[in-house]
């Protein structure tokens, strides 16, 4: 095999750098709705990814529908992707993506970093997944460096809604990853460096309930109460968890209701549905549906589904398996213990793989307590884990480790 120790050492010494730049890209509200904040992380990710000397286009997202509190049905944009291009017609062909977005609204009081210890910083997207999309540049930097990389070409795909569906980008995604034999998604691992196997399945809903106004003394009897409906569907919902192996039901919010002597004529419950299998998500959708043709067979209540399940269970295939032990053959030369293990969480990786890309989809930091205002990022990751990525890439290139992908 080739000796890529010099390339692998242009990364040596770059931790310092790499935390001052995870600071201020962190110090911009990238929430998933935050259209401003949005741009602006866009533009710096532009500009920083320009070095690769790669085609850099940005990617109008498709503006996806939403179900408002008063249960009214909207269009609402979303922030545009960046795209990022070079060596298309190469005879190894590789798509990396990651998102920009947080799940911290630019009105949250997380809003920037702070240091924890030496090595622990403390940070909105910190670990997801800012610090996943340097540790994507660095690899890329370096691999471009590198003897091998004429015999490799890659796609980037950042998006900007990855934290409430990827709705807008889903189309854009599932093209880059029907031209690529292999695709890496930049999410974090655990902390100790574990990495997500098989994911589960996961679809989110709302429920749409009406109802009949009426005054709650007077002409009580004449109401029809949604928020009561609304009610007993999201205990019928809750008890589907564990009808199937695995299935899980999140009922988590209730909105409705307004005086207390009105009775409510709207209401809307959400929930989300984490499955193992796809035939679980059959199963679990046609009783949702019989739950709501309950609901519309009683007189003066209507009730209207909006959802669905948007990223399909991906499973542990013997091609995907097969690739994770290619990264873990990578960590042995690195010195990384690389073990993986099945989760319920999900991300762009399941429906990369839904196409028939194998992917590994925690390739980012190491870091823990994501969505929460204790995220953080391990940052002697940043270096370690920009060399996995690196020499995986590099060794794919020059015919080392096989081609862990499908044909194109």
């Amino acid at each position: 095999m080739r000796d890529f120790t010099k390339e692998l050492s242009l990364l040596d010494g770059r931790r310092a750098d790499m935390t001052e730049t995870l600071k201020s890209w962190c110090d911009v509200n990238s929430g998933s709705r935050n259209l401003d904040g949005l741009a602006q992380m866009r533009d710096l990710l532009a500009d920083a990814f320009a070095r690769l000397g790669a085609d850099v286009e940005i990617v109008p997202s498709q503006a996806h529908e939403i179900v408002t509190n008063d249960g009214r049905i909207v269009t609402q944009p979303v922030g545009d992707c960046l795209r990022i291009v070079k060596r298309p017609q190469a005879p190894v062909r590789v798509m990396l993506a990651g998102h920009m977005d947080t799940v911290f609204p630019k009105d949250h009081a997380f809003q920037s970093w702070r240091m924890i210890d030496a090595d622990t910083m403390n940070a909105p997207g910190s670990a997801d997944m800012k610090g996943g999309l340097l540790v994507m540049l660095h690899a890329l930097d370096v691999l471009e460096q590198s003897s091998v990389a004429d015999q490799i070409g890659f796609e980037v795909i950042v998006n900007a809604d990855e934290e409430i569906g990827s709705h807008g980008s889903l189309k854009l995604i599932g093209e880059a990853a029907q031209r690529a034999h292999f695709a890496c998604v930049y999410e974090p691992s655990l902390a100790d460096g574990t990495l997500a196997g098989a994911r589960k399945g996961s679809g989110n809903f709302s429920a749409i309930f009406s109802g009949r106004s009426a005054h709650a003394g007077r002409e009580h009897h004449l109401g029809r109460n949604a928020l009561i409906a609304a009610a007993r569907f999201a205990d019928q919902m809750d008890r589907l968890s564990g009808g199937r192996d695995g299935l899980t039901v999140n009922v988590a919010r209730i909105e409705g209701g307004g005086p207390n002597n009105v009775v409510p004529d709207r209401a809307v419950v959400r929930f989300n549905i984490r499955v193992e299998l796809s035939d679980d998500a059959d199963w679990v959708t046609q009783r949702i549906d019989e739950l709501i043709a309950e609901t519309n067979g009683l007189d003066g209540y209507g009730a209207q589904l909006h959802g669905g399940f948007g990223r399909p269970p991906k499973p542990m295939t013997p091609q995907l398996e097969a690739f994770f032990n290619a990264v873990k053959a990578i960590g042995v030369e690195l010195g990384q213990t690389i073990a993986w293990k099945a989760t319920g969480g999900c991300c762009d990786g399941n429906n990369i793989a839904a196409v028939g890309t194998p992917v590994i989809d925690t390739l980012g930091v190491r870091g823990a307590h994501i969505h929460s205002t204790d995220e953080y990022v391990r940052l002697d990751s940043l270096e370690e884990r920009a060399k996995l990525s690196a020499l995986l890439l590099m060794r794919v290139a020059a015919g080392d480790i096989p081609n862990p992908g499908r044909s194109v």
